[in-house]
């Protein structure tokens, strides 16, 4: 991590009155480097960067960081959850049905009747969730490949 993004992550991490620990930062360095990485993937990013830590430890980080919304935990259906560090913000998610590679998608904007919720129950609602499934372009281009 760059030495002004460390300094970012532990100001982040000191504004939401949580200790910086080599931990945590390695963390946030994993998931800001590797976006939509799972527990596991980042277990290993983790152990790369800085050696000895265990599982529990890495798991106990990403859920201390998503409590505090420095980190967001995306689950798609069959999916095992996922982490990013794009938080504050109402994107949405593409998912390769094939490879599951996941991308960003900005919030759709103008008409939407689909992000408006029929029936509020009284809720108000501050976020609405969409995931995009489909076939990413490198799927598709193995698929043409393969039946030409």
């Amino acid at each position: 991590m760059p030495l002004e993004q460390s300094l970012d992550a532990e100001t982040l991490l000191r504004q939401n009155g949580m200790q910086v620990t080599a931990q945590r930062l390695a963390v946030m360095r994993a998931v800001t480097d590797h976006p939509h990485s799972t527990a596991d993937d980042i277990d290993k990013l983790v152990r790369a960067d800085i050696g000895a830590i265990s599982r529990q430890a890495v798991y106990d980080a990403l859920a201390a960081l998503t409590d505090k919304s420095l980190l967001r935990r995306i689950q798609p259906a069959g999916s095992p959850a996922r982490y990013e560090d794009r938080v504050g913000d109402n994107h949405h998610h593409l998912i390769c049905r094939d490879c599951g590679r996941m991308v960003d998608v900005d919030c759709a904007v103008g008409d939407t009747p689909c992000l408006t919720a029929a029936d509020d129950s009284g809720y108000e609602i501050d976020e609405a969730e969409v995931i995009y499934w489909g076939r990413c372009p490198e799927c598709l281009a193995g698929e043409m490949t393969k039946h030409p």
